[in-house]
This record gives structure tokens, sequence and C-alpha cells, in this order.
């Protein structure tokens, strides 16, 4: 099953319902809720999807909004192990250094951003949710594929 791991920026664009981009960020969060990927955040998100949230919505929404986001999707570790391993990243952004690492710890095929010029250097392929919609789509083709049957 493909793993991706959404950075803060395209769960932001849904939650926000921010233009034009939560068209394809949502359908990678439904695609996610029906099964056809494992989503993932790194843990350091939640605290910011937190502190953001608070501040539109209020403490106890923010709280139920994460608590639905939990059962959605699984969290990649933070420690101490993907801090160190975040510092040896060439990349000038700390914070995308440490979500690629928690992506390539969590075994992460890819992570969806909006911006994956940020990964460039990092762990594992960064990707934008218009990709990553496309590459479910192909695998989801893949996997209708039996040995001996065509698509014809």
């Amino acid at each position: 099953m493909t793993r991706l791991l959404l950075d803060t920026n395209i769960v932001l664009d849904v939650l926000l319902e921010r233009q034009p981009y939560v068209r394809w960020s949502a359908r990678i969060w439904r695609a996610v809720e029906r099964g056809a990927a494992i989503g993932m955040l790194a843990a350091h998100s939640i605290t910011t999807l937190h502190y953001l949230l608070r501040k539109h919505t209020g403490e106890a929404t923010s709280r139920r909004v994460l608590d639905g986001m939990l059962g959605v999707f699984e969290v990649a570790a933070v420690d101490g192990n993907v801090i160190r391993a975040a510092m040896e990243n060439p990349g000038s952004d700390f914070e995308d250094a440490v979500t690629a690492a928690a992506a390539a710890g969590a075994d992460c095929n890819a992570i969806v951003t909006r911006d994956p010029r940020g990964f460039s250097q990092g762990p594992v392929t960064a990707i934008t949710a218009e990709a990553a919609c496309a590459m479910l789509v192909a695998a989801k083709s893949r996997r209708r594929l039996t040995p001996g049957r065509s698509r014809a």
C-alpha cells in the first residue's frame, strides 16, 4: 500500500478551504479516508496545526478537528534520530528536513506538498497533490490488471 506523508500546507488547504489548492488536497485526503493510501502526518505538524486551528476556531474545536484527523492519519514519529537525520540534510529549510526525515523513518513512498522543491535534497520524493492523485490512479489501475489480462 502506498504511504504518503502530507505536508502541513496540504492539510491546511483542506481545513481552511484555501483556493485553488483545496481541490487536489481534498482529493488526497479523501483517498486516504477510502483506504487508497496510508496517510501520515509528521508529529511536529500536529502541534503546528493545533496552534493555527486554535487561532481560527478556538481550543475546543481545534482539539475536535485534531482528534478526527488522528482517526484518518497515522503519525510519523519525530524523535532524536529523525532530528539527527534532518540535521544531516543539506537543504536550507530545517522544518522541511525534519518532515522529510520523519517520512523516511515511516517508510513513506512520497511527501505530498505544495512545495516539492523544498524537499529536493531529502530522502523521500516530494510531489504535488495533483501528482499524488495521478500516482494513486495509476497504482489502482495496475492492481486491477491480473496476469494474462489486458486493459482492452
